[in-house]
């Protein structure tokens, strides 16, 4: 995820604001929390059990451009290879949700295997969409502004080449798309779980609305599947030659957006190695 701009850091966010919000949640739609999950960047997420006994995930949305209209995205996809929407209240940003069980991670197999769910799922997820949704066009706008600006902040911490590439791919790319789907501009290994109403349910959606190349980011810089040149271009030729995508755009995406999410101290080199070998 990208730096945000809300007043609080997600930390302070889950320390002040989380309590109250969990418990307002969890009366108004009669649940029992339980354990929560490990703390991601993009929000609060908790077991919880309905009052029919059904286990359910309640999930608070840290507010972030990229999350903003996590709820509706679900609700497009209404299970169709995704977590099923249960319930949501948009005030509070909160969300019921379908429970993964087993969920362990699709990054804890092997890439081959990995790379056909993704296969298999992606043209699920691209539905038509339009509004309320975010156009990839703007999003791209944004980090044409933001990344020159982010790299200065940041102490120059790589070459200005891949910076250079990443404005090129960008300002090329924007304005040349094909048919605009939903999209899920943050579908990696671990936002893919093991299910038992299906084999295999993305969560986490950070939706756009633009051409299908650009799904294929996200999986080509997911580390977990395998961190060197051989994994990342593997990634990228399987996906893009079994779903019928333009190769040379596709990376150029990957470039484009990996510059664009990597000023963050967890994931600068990972990223930053990934686009150096797409180059």
């Amino acid at each position: 995820m990208a730096a945000t701009d809300h007043p609080l850091s997600p930390e302070a966010w889950r320390r002040g604001v989380v309590p109250a919000l969990l418990e307002r949640c969890c009366a108004a739609w009669e649940l029992t929390p339980g354990e929560p999950y490990e703390g991601g960047v993009a929000g609060y997420a908790v077991r919880a059990t309905r009052h029919d006994g059904t286990p359910a995930v309640l999930k608070l949305v840290f507010p972030h451009r990229e999350s903003e209209h996590e709820a509706e995205a679900l609700a497009r996809w209404d299970g169709d290879g995704a977590v099923r929407l249960l319930e949501r209240d948009d005030q509070r940003q909160a969300m019921l949700l379908e429970r993964c069980e087993p969920g362990t991670h699709l990054c804890d197999q092997d890439l081959d295997k990995a790379l056909g769910v993704f296969i298999g799922l992606l043209p699920r997820l691209w539905k038509p969409a339009g509004a309320p949704f975010r156009s990839l066009t703007d999003e791209a706008g944004h980090w044409l502004e933001e990344i020159p600006r982010e790299w200065e902040e940041f102490g120059r911490p790589f070459e200005r080449r891949l910076v250079d590439a990443a404005l090129d791919a960008l300002a090329s790319l924007a304005d040349t798309q094909g048919e605009a789907v939903l999209l899920h501009q943050d579908l990696h290994g671990q936002n893919v779980l093991a299910a038992d109403r299906e084999p295999w349910l993305v969560i986490d959606p950070k939706p756009l609305v633009g051409e299908r190349e650009f799904s294929v980011a996200p999986i080509v810089r997911d580390f977990d599947l395998g961190h060197s040149e051989h994994a990342a271009r593997r990634r990228l030729d399987r996906v893009t030659a079994e779903l019928g995508l333009d190769r040379e755009r596709a990376r150029a995406w990957t470039i484009g957006q990996t510059i664009a999410w990597c000023f963050d101290s967890q994931y600068l080199e990972t990223h930053t190695d990934t686009v150096r070998w797409l180059m």
